[in-house]
């Protein structure tokens, strides 16, 4: 049975068109399904929801920079950068290439800004730290580079894939159909356990009322340093600012970005880039689920590893609701 796997190619800029194309033709030659913005006549916010949901949809993810940053947010931060951001967060293999020397790209196609330019700087940094890239120099090394490094990921790292439903067997139907329904009982039996836990009283326990200091770093918008940041909060301001985005059952690296971007929106805290002390948000995730209001289970994502995710309990619907909902003023 033939698999092809479906992959999404995000560059830094509109004018890495030509080594876009030479990228797409060569998925096409490896029998993959690229996808990417060349589906998306123009970029907001609005529209990076759809994005976000076509690159749940793929495999892995390549990621070329070339000389530009991009078009950016009303947050400064670019969209190629928030694409990449989201594809990390989900737990998608993430391939880069990276251009070997910037200052050898003709000038139309460089930043002429120096705050774009350090952005773009940030950005090489960030998806050089952690994680294996290729260098290029010429549209023309991107065939051979993709075609080494995504077969050696698809190896390494095998995904789910996708098969034409007139390919797939009765009989491996039937076994997959097997394995769900294990899976399934599996899970119903740790929701049965999960919810005993919570149902299990916890004394001495931080109210909602009593107020927590949550502690970060940050970027303003034209200074390059970090700078730290703090905000206080109560228990039932940051539940009820993380809670709408736990109905989807985020993952916690998503959960984590969100939370950290809706407590400096809540403070009205300006910043180009910024992060959230890890110490301060697994204390914060540890409360919540004392608190009975959030599950973290450990399960499979839509790529077929695993990672913790979020959800709502019964109690934390209700607190939620009692937190946001619009009360009738009349």
């Amino acid at each position: 049975m033939d698999k092809r796997y479906q992959v999404f190619v995000s560059s830094t800029y509109a004018d890495l068109k030509e080594e876009r194309q030479h990228v797409i033709q060569t998925l096409m030659e490896m029998d993959c399904i690229p996808s990417g913005m060349e589906l998306f006549p123009a970029t907001d916010e609005e529209q990076f929801e759809f994005i976000k949901r076509v690159i749940n949809d793929c495999d892995y993810y390549i990621l070329i920079i070339g000389g530009r940053y991009g078009s950016t947010t009303n947050e400064g931060i670019s969209y190629t950068e928030k694409e990449y951001d989201y594809a990390v967060s989900i737990g998608l293999k993430v391939v880069a290439f990276i251009h070997e020397n910037p200052d050898e790209i003709i000038v139309g196609k460089t930043d002429k800004d120096p705050e774009l330019a350090q952005r773009l700087i940030d950005f090489r940094d960030k998806v050089e730290t952690g994680r294996l890239v290729k260098y290029w120099r010429t549209a023309t090394d991107l065939p051979g580079l993709v075609a080494l490094s995504l077969s050696k990921t698809i190896k390494t790292y095998p995904a789910i894939g996708w098969v034409r439903a007139n390919q797939v067997g009765s009989s491996e139907l039937l076994n997959e159909i097997n394995v769900i329904r294990k899976e399934n009982e599996e899970l119903r039996a740790s929701l049965e356990q999960s919810q005993k836990n919570e149902a299990s009283p916890t004394l001495n326990l931080a109210g909602l009322t009593e107020s927590f200091t949550v502690h970060g770093e940050l970027k303003p918008a034209h200074d390059y340093g970090w700078r730290p940041w703090t905000a206080d909060l109560t228990w039932g301001e940051i539940f009820g600012l993380i809670s709408p985005d736990l109905l989807s059952h985020p993952s916690d690296a998503n959960v984590k970005l969100e939370l950290k971007k809706a407590i400096l929106k809540h403070k009205k805290i300006n910043y180009y880039d910024s992060r959230i002390a890890d110490h301060d948000y697994q204390t914060i995730k540890i409360q919540l689920k004392a608190l009975g209001l959030v599950r973290i289970n450990y399960l499979k994502t839509t790529q077929g590893g695993m990672a913790l995710f979020w959800s709502l309990t019964a109690n934390g619907e209700a607190t939620m609701l009692e937190l946001r909902a619009i009360r009738a003023t009349g």
